[in-house]
């Protein structure tokens, strides 16, 4: 209930947030052939992850619920860019917001794994 209110009152925010805080799906499917080097965070749940969008092979899963306490698992990564990514991307926007604050570099993919099983 606290993380709907929470995403109501800051959705603004989060539909204003400059481009350079996204990836579109095509640069994220591009990075993913091409960057063995890429970091994926994937903010949805466990239970997510195993229903029928399928998760990305490679990412990293921390639900945005435990973000904050878990954030330091991120650490080795501090000096690369993280792709952040969910079920649409309201979440891992949010999680974009908490990792730059933290000082972490991160882009959150438009569309979500929603657009990402669509094409």
């Amino acid at each position: 209930f606290i993380l709907i209110i929470f995403l109501f009152l800051n959705s603004n925010s989060f539909s204003q947030q400059d481009q350079s805080s996204t990836i579109t799906m095509q640069q994220f499917k591009e990075k993913l052939k091409n960057d063995k080097q890429i970091i994926v965070l994937d903010v949805r749940t466990e239970e997510e992850e195993a229903g029928p969008l399928g998760k990305i092979e490679k990412a990293i899963n921390i639900p945005i619920q435990v973000l904050e306490q878990r954030i330091n698992e991120l650490e080795p990564y501090k000096d690369k860019e993280i792709t952040v990514i969910c079920r649409t991307q309201n979440r891992s926007a949010m999680a974009v917001n908490i990792l730059l604050k933290k000082g972490y570099k991160a882009k959150y993919v438009l569309g979500g794994m929603t657009a990402f099983k669509e094409e």
